[in-house]
């Protein structure tokens, strides 16, 4: 009977693990140790680690080895383990954070023997760091540029698109817009800085539906009414990663039958792309963003 039983579970397994593989593109699997102790830490894992149609994470209590199956060309095992790292569970590549760590609920602590923590890094922590410690100048001021660097395309890209929409012209909205799924393409995720990578990753495909839609119509209501969720996830972005100068997140209380919608503008005075020459300054200034 075990032994029947046994054979049913190998079946399974196999069986998930081709469907797994299915739905992700380009997918490649690994086996790592993370560490934990318990079905709370299971769940924890997994939902850290996984990414729809990027990257699954099978994580076993018993053995404490995961198989990560994930897309090569969107990710690899270092961000999946980062992501699991930073909600509390170590691997031998990566530490949580103590207090993250410290804040798991009792049945989930785990003997600790990983030796280098991830750090969440926000800019302005590598800002105090780099005042307090010159010797890491260069190694801090290379991780902030690497990051301005790589998501400057699609911001400069989506304030085009923006003055596109603000002429009311179909064509030129739609040419502009594939310039931003071409800038979004060309982004290497790997280059960004752990907390503005973690945001890319839960926007990145919306941003690339958005733009999509955007540039395989003429229709100007069509393309604004993916304008108003692009412009959601843009400003998401934009507030983990910053822009070289400061930008006015916007607000039309008019769009969409009075529900109101807003954009991001590199300037403070509104030019509404929603409504173009037919309202051009209705709206309004609610955030600077610095």
């Amino acid at each position: 009977m075990k032994n029947s039983f046994s054979k049913i579970m190998v079946v399974a397994v196999m069986l998930l693990s081709t469907s797994i593989n299915a739905q992700i593109k380009n997918a490649k699997t690994e086996s790592v140790k993370i560490y934990g102790n318990c079905g709370m830490c299971e769940t924890n894992i997994e939902k850290a680690g996984n990414i729809k149609k990027i990257a699954n994470v099978d994580w076993n209590q018993d053995t404490q080895m995961a198989t990560l199956t994930y897309d090569a060309t969107k990710t690899n095992q270092d961000e999946i383990l980062k992501r699991i790292a930073l909600v509390g569970y170590d691997s031998d590549k990566f530490l949580a954070p103590d207090d993250v760590y410290d804040n798991l609920h009792g049945c989930c602590q785990y003997d600790r023997v990983a030796k280098v923590a991830v750090k969440e890094e926000t800019k302005a922590d590598a800002a105090i760091e780099n005042h307090n410690n010159h010797g890491n100048h260069s190694e801090t001021t290379t991780n902030v540029i690497q990051n301005e660097n790589q998501l400057k395309a699609v911001f400069d890209n989506y304030f085009l698109l923006k003055d596109a929409l603000i002429t009311s012209d179909g064509t030129k909205v739609a040419a502009t817009s594939k310039e931003l799924l071409t800038a979004v393409n060309n982004v290497k995720m790997d280059k960004l800085d752990m907390e503005t990578h973690m945001v890319w990753m839960k926007v990145v495909n919306l941003i690339k539906e958005d733009a999509e839609h955007i540039a395989d119509t003429k229709d100007v209501k069509h393309q604004r009414d993916h304008f108003t969720t692009l412009s959601k996830d843009i400003y998401t972005l934009i507030k983990a990663a910053k822009y070289e100068v400061p930008v006015y997140f916007q607000f039309c209380p008019m769009y969409n039958d009075g529900k109101g919608a807003n954009w991001l503008s590199k300037e403070n005075a509104v030019k509404n792309p929603y409504y173009g020459s037919m309202m051009l300054t209705c709206g309004k200034t609610v955030e600077t963003i610095k």
